[in-house]
């Protein structure tokens, strides 16, 4: 697949993103419609289609690469998690905002736009490799980032981690590893569900940027400095040593998707949640997930090369 192809997959997403803000503009789309489509996305169709491509992917994929991109997906949090701490007070002074900052370099969109880029980049029997991303995510997520907010671990905090998605994502990996046959019917049922993801997805964000200030997206200098060393610098540094764990060029694709995907919702909500101003959160999350449609291409250029 060439850089143009990529490009346009990715000009495809942005178009769709399009589309939500222009929804959102013409009043089709209001907060409370926008806050059942992200529950829907969260709960039903975001884990149908990683279900789908673990069904579709029996038999494909060996429990050797499940192993390889496991430690590929430890690795790649056990990068972030530091690089965030040394990077963080370039960008903002305050504690609170370097918390943020923390945060956005650590926990990326990988459900909401990993999924979809890498069905249609990659394809979809590869969308199981991202459920090994996303189980490492949601443990971090309430060990690291609640603690990280909270100055102290919670294992109330841990229940959270019991949810559709992360109940799922294991099935589907039961389904790989014990290479169960999931009826025709089911698998049907799940795989038009989950198409509704890509589309859905692209539209929340659209409504994000309708309802943002754009001169505060795009106006702030450090913004466009944090969103090439996370989208783009951080990447290209891991690249070499991906290389060196495995020569499969679809599993070293994944995981450069994986690598540089933008900001995700977790940090925003985590921060509202302990009364954090996230204006600069939400800029750098619509920002990060705008720029990403044209450093994709240049990521999977890396990753062929």
């Amino acid at each position: 697949m060439t850089i143009f192809t990529v490009f346009f997959q990715m000009l495809a997403f942005l178009l769709m993103i399009g589309a939500g803000y222009f929804i959102t503009r013409r009043g089709m789309l209001d907060e409370h419609a926008n806050s059942q489509i992200s529950g829907l996305l969260v709960h039903v169709f975001n884990p149908l289609l990683i279900v789908s491509s673990a069904a579709d992917s029996v038999g494909l994929i060996s429990s050797g690469d499940l192993r390889t991109v496991g430690l590929i997906a430890s690795g790649m949090f056990a990068v972030f998690i530091p690089v965030g701490m040394m990077l963080s007070p370039l960008f903002d002074k305050d504690r609170d905002q370097r918390k943020i900052f923390q945060l956005m370099f650590v926990f990326s969109n990988l459900g909401f736009i990993g999924i979809p880029v890498v069905s249609s980049i990659v394809g979809a029997e590869y969308v199981v490799y991202v459920t090994e991303f996303i189980l490492i995510y949601t443990i971090l997520l309430y060990t690291y980032g609640v603690g990280l907010l909270n100055r102290k671990f919670s294992l109330s905090a841990l229940k959270e981690m019991v949810n559709p998605g992360t109940v799922l994502s294991l099935a589907a990996l039961v389904i790989i590893i014990w290479e169960i046959q999931v009826p025709d019917f089911l698998k049907t049922a799940a795989s038009y569900m989950g198409n509704a993801t890509s589309p859905l997805a692209l539209i929340a964000i659209g409504f994000q940027l309708a309802k943002a200030d754009l001169k505060k997206i795009f106006g702030q200098l450090r913004l466009y400095v944090f969103a090439v060393v996370k989208l783009l610098v951080l990447p290209l540094l891991l690249l070499p040593l991906l290389k060196l764990m495995t020569s499969d060029v679809h599993l070293i694709s994944v995981c450069m998707v994986m690598f540089g995907m933008p900001v995700g919702n977790i940090p925003l909500m985590l921060g509202m949640q302990k009364g954090i101003d996230v204006s600069t959160g939400s800029a750098a999350i619509i920002l990060t997930t705008v720029l990403c449609v044209f450093t994709i291409p240049v990521l999977m250029f890396a990753a062929a090369y």
